[in-house]
């Protein structure tokens, strides 16, 4: 759906993208990750044609981004970084000019319905919230049911709520059919939703993988700490389980490293052994903990 090669852009001498080869499969959840600054935006700017990379190639749904811009537009919903409202144009006229747009079909009312604006309808813009006017952005992208869905910074402005309704529609579109290519500073809540994600720090794409995959390549690990009372826990027990990388002791705790679905196990087998647990602690090693390994590595 998405690849390019070499893919350079410079601005004044500086480079903002630099040698990027990415591969964005039909049907995928690719998350684009990196502190603002990395070039995310303006990768997406190149793909969209809004901007001309100063050198390597790209296509878009198989197309040539800069021959076949019409098309790719028509048969893909985008939220921009900068995305703006029309103050005085309501929601749903926001939604029906996006379908009559790209001639496609849908029922502004049930798409605002999916990103949470079912009561602002018909409410002018240029009165909604910054959180609101994110959200029909997302409707705005996702009317006519795009082939590709590319999202920039889809959780800015949006509450805790809003952020899961964006990894509820993000879901939604995949299982649809449609591929999702977003980008986001906010590591932690893209690692819930994507298939595979690329690192992107200073234009230079520096991983990439799944998120279990990058945190592996980091060395990042996820650690059960254990509070107990018992003098001889059953360490060798707790070793043999199933994906558990390490396992020691010390006075009055117990540490295992090893993946959040083998934690559960892991308790199992201490309270089955008639282990008194007084407490415990998962420490998540996150995409987050991820990239800046990586990154400094780099």
């Amino acid at each position: 759906m998405i690849e390019t090669t070499e893919l350079t852009k410079g601005y004044s001498g500086d480079p903002a993208v630099t040698d990027l080869d990415l591969e964005v499969e039909d049907g995928e959840v690719y998350g684009f990750l990196g502190p603002n600054g990395a070039g995310k935006s303006t990768t997406i700017d190149m793909l969209m044609n809004y901007t001309r990379p100063s050198a390597g190639t790209l296509t878009v749904l198989g197309l040539d981004a800069q021959q076949n811009a019409s098309e790719i537009h028509a048969r893909t919903g985008i939220l921009p970084d900068q995305f703006g409202v029309y103050s005085t144009l309501t929601g749903r006229e926001h939604v029906h000019y996006i379908l009559d747009a790209n001639d496609a079909t849908g029922d502004p009312e049930e798409i605002l319905e999916r990103v949470g604006l079912a009561d602002a309808v018909d409410q002018r813009a240029g009165g909604y919230s910054k959180g609101m006017q994110q959200r029909l952005g997302l409707a705005m992208a996702i009317a006519g049911e795009p082939e590709l869905l590319i999202l920039d910074e889809p959780f800015s402005g949006l509450d805790p709520y809003g952020v899961r309704l964006v990894r509820d529609v993000v879901a939604t579109e995949r299982d649809r059919g449609a591929t999702v290519f977003f980008s986001s500073h906010v590591l932690d809540q893209v690692e819930r939703v994507c298939d595979r994600v690329g690192l992107l720090s200073d234009g230079h794409l520096i991983a990439e993988g799944t998120p279990k995959e990058l945190r592996d390549m980091a060395g990042v690990r996820t650690q059960l700490s254990i509070e107990t009372d018992s003098d001889d826990p059953p360490i060798q027990a707790i070793g043999e389980l199933a994906d558990v990388q390490n396992v020691f002791s010390e006075t009055g705790r117990i540490v295992v490293t090893c993946p959040r679905t083998v934690c559960y196990n892991v308790l199992k087998t201490l309270d089955s052994a008639g282990v008194n647990i007084q407490s415990f602690d998962i420490e998540h090693g996150t995409i987050e903990d991820a990239f800046v390994e990586l990154a400094t590595e780099s």
